[in-house]
């Protein structure tokens, strides 16, 4: 699946809760390392989500904090390396649809 494909979603899920495409922006660049410049051009490229990870300059070290579930599912018990870095996004966005602070979420 591409990265391009999903970003939207992830941004009006943000912004239905009056949250910021900037904010989604600093949680994804938070977790993988890219700057704002690298994200766009990872976004008109259209890698798939294996390929934004892979080429993700760094996955952010506290990231192994985050926890809680995702469509039922434990993140922090999840297996698959790839699937993980996914659905800690997933869970990054949902705390900030759900109204909690930037701040708190950039643990």
């Amino acid at each position: 699946m591409k990265f391009s494909k999903v970003y939207p979603l992830l941004v009006k899920k943000g912004e239905r809760k009056g949250r910021t495409k900037d904010e989604v922006d600093a949680i994804i660049c938070w977790l993988t390392g890219y700057t704002k410049p690298q994200l766009q051009q990872q976004l008109n490229n259209e890698v798939d989500y294996r390929t934004f990870f892979e080429q993700a300059p760094q996955m952010n070290p506290h990231c192994h904090l985050i926890t809680g579930s995702v469509c039922g599912i434990k993140v922090q018990e999840i297996q698959d390396p790839l699937m993980q870095k996914i659905r800690y996004l997933d869970k990054l966005v949902d705390e900030l649809a759900k109204g909690k602070a930037i701040e708190k979420i950039m643990r």
